[in-house]
């Protein structure tokens, strides 16, 4: 650490702790201002977990863009919380991730997810539309009514009523991406997945026979896709 730069700013009940590549969360922070901080800022770390958090009681504001916090995150009780910021982290169950935070947050009201691939849109895929992104929209504010603004929006009155309605059938479920068959796999696989016979048969035998075949799925643009709209869900 070179002149009289300091990593630690604390100015009015904000605590702010960037960009010095932290694993966890130092200790030193609680220690030296634990009940006075209202409003943490620990973005552009490399946060896998929030552990430590708890020992900032009076949090209303926790912001922890670009880190590395995934599903496996475990929530904290944060009774005064009404803001967080969670943009471009590593997170993808979306149905587990707001499950903790209404069973550990019952006040908040200002939610941010954007940049991972639990909210589907461009900055997490490029093949999400609006339409996804809205259909996550409407699931989150079904599981989180109290919410007043999601992501980079203001919530209003017709989704929140939408959300209330049907909100709860939004969250697609989708295989693994990380799922793939090797070579030697795909051809074990195909071995038994197939509509032919195993074995030959004499020409005179006529009995039918018949296997299991693979039914391949290839995404959203698919013809079995292609008639699906949102009211037939």
């Amino acid at each position: 650490m070179s002149g009289s730069f300091h990593p630690i700013i604390f100015s009015n009940g904000k605590l702010s702790y960037i960009s010095q590549d932290a694993l966890h969360i130092p200790p030193v922070l609680s220690r030296m201002y634990g009940k006075n901080v209202t409003s943490l800022d620990l973005s552009f770390n490399k946060l896998y977990s929030l552990e430590g958090v708890e020992n900032f009681p009076n949090l209303t504001e926790l912001v922890v863009d670009n880190n590395k916090i995934d599903d496996s995150l475990i929530l904290s009780e944060m009774p005064y919380l009404h803001t967080l910021s969670l943009n471009n982290n590593r997170i993808t169950n979306l149905d587990l991730l707001v499950k903790k935070i209404k069973s550990k947050l019952p006040k908040l009201q200002y939610l941010s997810l954007l940049g991972n691939i639990a909210c589907p849109n461009e900055l997490s895929d490029s093949e999400k539309d609006e339409e996804d992104y809205q259909r996550y929209r409407y699931f989150v504010l079904h599981h989180l009514p109290n919410l007043k603004f999601l992501d980079s929006r203001i919530v209003n009155d017709e989704e929140w009523i939408e959300g209330k309605r049907r909100g709860q059938y939004m969250n697609i479920a989708r295989p693994k991406a990380c799922y793939s068959l090797s070579a030697v796999e795909e051809k074990k696989e195909n071995k038994y997945n197939t509509p032919l016979p195993h074995k030959f048969r004499n020409p005179d035998d006529h009995q039918g026979i018949y296997s299991r075949c693979v039914y391949k799925y290839t995404g959203k643009q698919s013809e079995g896709n292609r008639f699906i709209r949102n009211n037939d869900l």
